[in-house]
């Protein structure tokens, strides 16, 4: 065996080791801060990954529990800021800050639709939730909007795409308010 395989199954093992002792304190952290397991188990899941990624680029890189802890916090500090610059669009969505068009003479009806699309985007998943309010209020481009939620440009049109198809659905038809 070459001394590079034994170099890289000696990574894998303290990596792996790493992980179980990494694991319930990562977990444990953000699972007491953040309100929820299924967003508990996708930052420590996105902490360990930069952990590998960090091994990866840097062989001699301190990863330890503590700067995985460290990570963890940054990953949900990141989660907070994302979660707010959505509910500021959301809220320039909202009847305070409801967006005047030309188009209708009453502005209760320009009230009553920022209402409605607001409802709207609480009914769809985070992601798309997300993707929608940063490329349409916070009018940012495809690229930038990839970057924020970790995607290629690619994956995010098709993203774009889904959350559009997903908002028309939730939104259905005028004559269903009528009704």
């Amino acid at each position: 065996m070459s001394e590079e395989a034994a170099a890289a199954g000696d990574r894998r093992s303290e990596l792996l080791g790493l992980y179980d002792r990494a694991l319930p304190r990562v977990y444990g952290y953000l699972v007491s801060r953040c309100g929820g397991v299924a967003l508990a188990e996708d930052l420590t899941a996105e902490t360990l990954l930069a952990a590998v990624d960090a091994l990866r680029t840097d062989a001699h890189a301190p990863v330890s529990v503590p700067w995985l802890v460290g990570v963890a916090r940054h990953k949900l500090v990141d989660h907070w800021r994302r979660q707010a610059r959505e509910e500021r669009g959301l809220r320039a969505v909202g009847t305070d800050g409801a967006i005047l068009d030309d188009r209708h003479e009453d502005q209760w009806d320009v009230r009553l639709d920022a209402l409605r699309a607001r409802n709207t985007l609480a009914l769809l998943s985070p992601l798309h939730r997300a993707v929608l309010t940063l490329r349409y209020l916070d009018d940012l481009p495809v690229p930038d909007v990839a970057a924020l939620v970790n995607r290629s440009v690619h994956a995010t049109e098709g993203l774009l795409v889904r959350a559009r198809g997903a908002f028309r659905r939730a939104y259905g038809p005028e004559e269903a308010d009528d009704a």
